[in-house]
């Protein structure tokens, strides 16, 4: 399986904002052939500790099955949508790519 995370610092932090994204996520990035996971939602806040990442507001966790499926995902005409539907609100894209058992 093929796990790809992806981590959105926004430009407006503001709530709406943040739900916004989420909501585009939901609308856009679920449902593609080979999904074995999808989950999009905010950071938590109040978790501090040294190790814990805090530089982003949405984070993004679809696990493909294959990697062929992954590949198909970037080029769907609804995650290019996504992309250019939301791009102008995000400051900063990490993404995370790694096989997983």
């Amino acid at each position: 399986m093929l796990a790809h995370m992806v981590y959105f610092t926004l430009k407006d932090s503001s709530d709406a904002a943040i739900d916004h994204m989420v909501g585009a996520c939901q609308k856009y990035l679920s449902g593609h052939p080979g999904t074995k996971f999808f989950a999009a939602g905010k950071l938590v806040p109040d978790l501090t500790r040294p190790v814990n990442q805090i530089d982003f507001h949405v984070a993004l966790h679809v696990v493909f099955d294959t990697r062929q499926a992954h590949d198909d995902y970037q080029t769907h005409p609804r995650h290019i949508q996504f992309i250019e539907e939301n791009k102008a609100s995000w400051d900063r894209v990490r993404v995370f790519d790694s096989y997983v058992d």
